[in-house]
């Protein structure tokens, strides 16, 4: 099995050491290898650093301050601590890579089926990049955290980016300053269905 599988860990504490744009773009070729259904490649990489990740993480905080008081999203208010935890971690890293979906719709709006499953298949081929990504920067000797939260949606963020298409995640990338222990996974015997 490919050594990265095993060795990849969720980084949440980054050395203050610069990542090369080298480095960055070869883990966004790694993400554009990515399968993706019909071929569409439904993604759009936004790489944040520098004095742009300060805007980034006022853009979060600004949509933070007004979840609080005017919930778009208001099932999620439990998660807000983990969401002003997330962009502590995004402060640290030296890069961000936000990938978009150029495809995405709108999450106000009602999906028919054919929509609805057009959405699952962007976000399944967004997600094969992004892991592709994370096992890319693993095996460059890098960090990461693959990040997917409820600010994804906020308007702020939206606006800062100025971008069509939805949000549908983010990798925090940089030097570990931790290598956390692998956490348990469930057994391949107690998840799976042999139908022969």
């Amino acid at each position: 099995m490919i050594q990265a599988i095993w060795d990849r860990r969720s980084v949440r504490r980054y050395l203050d050491r610069p990542v090369s744009r080298e480095q960055i773009e070869a883990v966004l070729r790694a993400g554009t290898l990515a399968p993706s259904a019909k071929n569409r490649q439904p993604w759009q990489f936004v790489v944040v650093t520098g004095p742009s990740k300060e805007e980034l993480l006022q853009a979060m905080e600004r949509g933070l301050a007004r979840e609080r008081a005017e919930p778009l999203l208001p099932e999620s208010a439990r998660f807000l601590q983990g969401a002003a935890y997330t962009a502590e971690i995004l402060r640290q890293a030296p890069a961000v890579i936000l990938v978009l979906c150029p495809l995405g719709l709108e999450l106000d709006r009602p999906l028919t089926p054919e929509e609805r499953v057009y959405e699952i298949c962007n976000a399944q081929s967004v997600g094969a990049a992004m892991e592709n990504m994370s096992l890319a920067a693993t095996e460059a000797g890098l960090g990461s955290l693959w990040i997917c939260d409820t600010y994804f949606a906020y308007p702020e963020l939206r606006e800062w980016l100025g971008l069509e298409g939805a949000l549908f995640g983010a990798l925090a990338l940089g030097y570990a300053d931790e290598m956390p222990p692998a956490r348990p996974r469930k057994r391949v015997e107690d998840i799976t269905v042999w139908r022969t």
